[in-house]
């Protein structure tokens, strides 16, 4: 693989959860003030919006696809034939963040690093902590592993490094279907189709997010977007990620069983002269039960120039500049959230 960059643009700080397990009341350093006034933003709906479920199978799929990118910035897939794999890895996942917190940590991320175990990457742009802890795969993840689990590793690795495969693969097939619809030539692009000298970044994200003790003045994650052309998403069976929407406000993703949510990144975005949504997300906890979530990020190679004059059907002048990947990671991981305004014509 090509030089990988840490998937949210963000600069990577040696951070160390906290001892979840030990913890029974909310720690100041953990409570986020005003989170939940924007959950009231946008209009009261009787009947609740929510996010468009695709099956890949239908005919259909990718008009419905290009739909929901325009209106949602995101969508969940089924049909996709990997539901044995999924439950294989959050097995895996549910099995590393069960170990011992001081095991945990002899797999620590280091200062600098973008892989390991610690707290979620865009961390430094926040006063306060956010209820998770996380582990970053970009590649094999046998060095990590081995720290976890010396004598007992490989089953974790060969779980992973399929899933990573596979998500790959759904990702590629995905993108081929909205560059089509802008009538981009994906096959301009070497490392779209795994043939040349670059190669596509790419991430695979393990979260959890344990039992909090007062969830209505904590969060999982705080409100961003992601760092990706596209990103996926695997959900277990509580819900606790969230979308905001113009005109609702926050919209639960509700988990189906078998189902992975695509969530649109910042390049789409460009790319589509800010048709396509990258959408801003945010994850909620709960006070009962550990959720845990998959995420897969993948992106250009950081020598990529991302540009809207990519797309043939672009008919209004470009709202973006052009830049390289390398450049956006570099604003983004200064200005996180403003810099879609930065790079504005």
């Amino acid at each position: 693989m090509g030089a990988i960059s840490d998937p949210y643009g963000a600069h990577l700080h040696h951070i160390i959860p906290i001892d979840f397990n030990s913890i029974q009341t909310l720690p100041e350093s953990h409570v986020w003030h005003d989170h939940s006034d924007e959950s009231s933003s946008g209009v009261p709906s009787a009947d609740p919006l929510s996010v468009p479920v695709i099956d890949l199978m239908d005919p259909e799929a990718p008009s419905l696809m290009i739909q929901a990118c325009e209106e949602w910035g995101i969508f969940q897939v089924i049909g996709h034939g990997l539901t044995k794999l999924m439950d294989d890895v959050e097995s895996e996942a549910e099995k590393l963040f069960g170990l011992p917190v001081d095991q945990k940590l002899k797999a620590l991320r280091s200062p600098g690093g973008a892989t390991g175990y610690g707290r979620p990457h865009i961390s430094p742009f926040f006063d306060k902590h956010m209820w998770q802890e996380g582990f970053t795969i970009m590649g094999s993840p046998v060095d990590h592993a081995k720290q976890l689990w010396p004598q007992d590793y490989q089953g974790f690795c060969d779980t992973m490094d399929d899933y990573q495969n596979q998500m790959k693969a759904l990702a590629q097939k995905l993108i081929h279907i909205f560059f089509k619809s802008l009538d981009i030539n994906f096959e301009e692009f070497d490392w779209l189709n795994d043939s040349g000298s670059s190669s596509p970044s790419t991430a695979l994200q393990l979260n959890s997010y344990p039992p909090c003790p007062d969830p209505t003045r904590a969060l999982g994650m705080a409100t961003h977007t992601d760092t990706s052309l596209v990103t996926i998403v695997q959900q277990s069976k509580t819900s606790g990620l969230q979308v905001f929407k113009d005109g609702a406000g926050w919209v639960l993703v509700q988990p189906i069983p078998g189902a992975l949510t695509v969530n649109l990144g910042d390049y789409l975005h460009i790319l589509s002269n800010g048709v396509f949504t990258s959408v801003r997300h945010r994850v909620v906890v709960n006070q009962q039960i550990q959720r845990f979530s998959m995420a897969y990020f993948y992106s250009p190679p950081r020598d990529f120039t991302v540009s809207p004059v990519l797309s043939r059907v672009l008919e209004k002048v470009p709202k973006y500049r052009s830049l390289t990947v390398k450049e956006y990671v570099d604003i983004k991981g200064k200005h996180l959230e403003k810099a879609f305004s930065l790079i504005q014509n």
